[in-house]
């Protein structure tokens, strides 16, 4: 009887432990801009789905620094950040060297900071954002349970493609 209660608890705190552990789950992330919906996706089928906020000016790709949108094209979530000033939040990779060499040429600077992120840590704005249609300075935000959950689901390194 020992034995089968030390297996039984041996056995549900490995589940435990693999349920905490960040990133089992999601290998990939697309971002659909003009439905304002972020799917995770493991092994070719949906995960999850949520819906998001983007930056304030959100047609188009990210050109420059301080034009509030939001990137378009394949990156990688390169770290993450639990005591971000938006909850808890995920560093996008942009800009690419593809990217930083057209913002060159056109003499402007390409920005960066881009997260996928949860709501401000102000919490009367953050009820608030959470209703305003898109009100980042071009990053991607979700409610902070939702963040939760993808800080579950989601790994560093996991590739983000962010769509029109």
């Amino acid at each position: 009887m020992r034995f089968v209660v030390a297996g039984i608890l041996l056995f549900t705190s490995s589940l435990l432990a693999f349920a905490e552990k960040p990133g089992v789950g999601a290998d990939r992330i697309i971002v659909y801009k003009h439905e304002r919906k972020l799917i995770l996706w493991s092994q070719g089928k949906v995960l999850r789905s949520y819906r998001v906020a983007l930056g304030g000016d959100p047609v188009g790709p990210k050109t420059r620094q301080g034009d509030h949108r939001t990137p378009e094209g394949s990156y990688l979530l390169d770290s993450r950040n639990p005591h971000s000033l938006y909850y808890k939040a995920f560093h996008i990779s942009y800009p690419n060297s593809n990217e930083i060499a057209a913002a060159k040429t056109s003499g402007v600077i390409p920005g960066g900071d881009i997260m996928l992120h949860g709501l401000p840590n102000d919490y009367a704005w953050g009820r608030r954002a959470r209703t305003l249609p898109d009100w980042t300075n071009g990053c991607i935000a979700v409610t902070n349970q939702e963040m939760d959950e993808i800080w579950q689901l989601v790994r560093v390194g996991t590739p983000i493609e962010i769509k029109p």
